[in-house]
């Protein structure tokens, strides 16, 4: 199997990070002054005031994630005889092998599709893992029954193209060992 490496996308990184620069000015501004965003939805300046300051932690933390992200010289996915090396998203856990791969499957939320990697060693992935992206690989794990996931958000790499070389490339790896 060739190597294939797809870099992460510059682009789409900074335009996160714009997106986390304006949600954190109007947290802030929820939070400095949230009388003026009464409105029939949001009737409670106390609620307001909450929301800002979800908004500016939230935004803090994917404005730092993005940063470190914009600076990153690593490969964003790595396909190669192996498996999978996933440096796409803040639950990342590196080199998912093939041997652990069982299935490839695609969800989508809205308008976002991701891919949802099963495996027979889900542990083995997880004890990787610091604490907090212990508990966000745990919630992805409650909500969709595995714990690791792929996205195209941060590559330079359509949605569509990834799926299939993905796919393609598993049916390829457990073609070559049927006794699984």
């Amino acid at each position: 199997m060739n190597k294939i490496e797809i870099p992460l996308s510059k682009t789409k990184i900074i335009l996160l990070l714009l997106g986390a620069v304006i949600f954190g000015v109007l947290g802030t501004l929820f939070v400095i002054n949230p009388e003026e965003f009464i409105s029939p939805i949001m009737r409670s300046p106390e609620f307001i005031r909450i929301s800002g300051i979800a908004s500016v932690l939230f935004c803090g933390v994917a404005g730092i994630y993005g940063i470190r992200k914009l600076f990153d010289n690593t490969v964003g996915l790595t396909v190669d005889e192996n498996g999978i090396t996933d440096n796409t998203n803040a639950s990342s856990v590196g080199l998912i092998n093939w041997t652990d791969i069982t299935e490839i499957k695609t969800e989508q939320i809205m308008s976002t599709k991701f891919l949802l990697i099963f495996t027979n060693n889900a542990d083995k992935y997880l004890d990787r893992v610091g604490f907090i992206q212990r508990k966000l690989l745990l919630a992805n794990e409650k909500m969709y029954g595995t714990s690791l996931s792929i996205t195209s958000n941060t590559l330079k790499y359509d949605f569509d193209d990834l799926e299939r070389l993905l796919k393609n490339s598993l049916n390829k790896q457990l073609e070559k060992k049927p006794n699984r």
